[in-house]
């Protein structure tokens, strides 16, 4: 990896490798500034983090829950899919309870708000080492990494969530036991399930990568798509409720993501083919 120096575009310094780390180190200090001055905002602003969006899932009012309703009876299943009261209370059963919760929650937004940021911290961590055309051609990284992101943390909150919230909320294995749930294992739940699908839109941008570097190939990705169906079902058990629908509901989307990775490798090794075509001619 090069960087540029002075005001003349084309005089460059090879770093060693401490240059590196020291480079690493200041994009990584920025990058958790922006998380902290992110969270102290959402620490501050304690009663719309969690009345309104924490403890949102777990209302009968929730968007989620009202649709879920009109489904079960536009296909004639009645209101088996309707959730008409809170199954459950939150409890906190520590002294650090409460603030641990409100810390960790913050810094969850933190990290969520401030994605864009850390990318672009990365971004400008990483392009020094690439070629012109891999830059050119790699400019709207930030913009569609974030908002596969953001879809994918929008999809976690309004779908795994409540999904995840409305099962074992409501799960029972004997009337004599009643559901009061402590907050760390609430809290929890929500961050875990909107992080996870956060990271997990994130695979097409990651098969791009994988591709530039060669590490996988289109043909690669269709070989092995039955072991992938396999991997994304897991991945569907372990962030969502024990149940087909729920699971089914979770796979559908990253089957498509997974589809769309491999369009988008078949797309960057053609381009990568084309590149070092048109370097051999040159050399020629």
């Amino acid at each position: 990896m090069t960087k540029k120096i002075g005001t003349a575009p084309k005089v460059e310094k090879e770093m060693s490798f401490l240059d590196h780390l020291e480079e690493l180190r200041w994009h990584l200090i920025r990058s958790t500034i922006a998380v902290v001055i992110i969270a102290f905002v959402a620490f501050l602003a304690k009663s719309f983090i969690f009345d309104v969006l924490l403890f949102g899932p777990k209302n009968p009012d929730f968007p989620t829950y009202k649709l879920l309703c009109k489904l079960s009876n536009l296909i004639g299943l009645e209101e088996n899919f309707c959730f008409k009261e809170e199954a459950f209370r939150i409890q906190s059963r520590t002294m650090a309870g409460q603030f641990s919760a409100h810390i960790w929650t913050s810094i969850t937004v933190g990290i969520v708000v401030a994605f864009p940021y850390i990318l672009f911290e990365f971004w400008r961590f990483i392009s020094p080492g690439l070629h012109v055309n891999e830059r050119r051609n790699s400019r709207g990284f930030i913009i569609i990494a974030s908002l596969l992101f953001f879809t994918g943390v929008l999809f976690g909150y309004y779908v795994v969530t409540p999904l995840s919230i409305n099962f074992l909320g409501t799960y029972q294995v004997s009337e004599q036991v009643f559901n009061d749930f402590d907050l760390s294992s609430y809290t929890g739940l929500v961050r875990a399930s909107v992080l996870a699908s956060g990271l997990i839109f994130e695979l097409p941008i990651i098969i791009y990568f994988l591709t530039k570097i060669g590490v996988v190939t289109p043909e690669f990705l269709k070989k092995y798509r039955k072991f992938a169906l396999v991997i994304v079902l897991i991945l569907s058990a372990i962030i969502t409720p024990p149940d087909i629908a729920s699971q089914v509901i979770v796979a559908v989307p990253v089957l498509i993501l997974y589809e769309i990775s491999i369009v988008i490798s078949g797309r960057v090794l053609k381009k990568e083919r084309k590149r070092l075509k048109a370097e051999k001619a040159a050399r020629n």
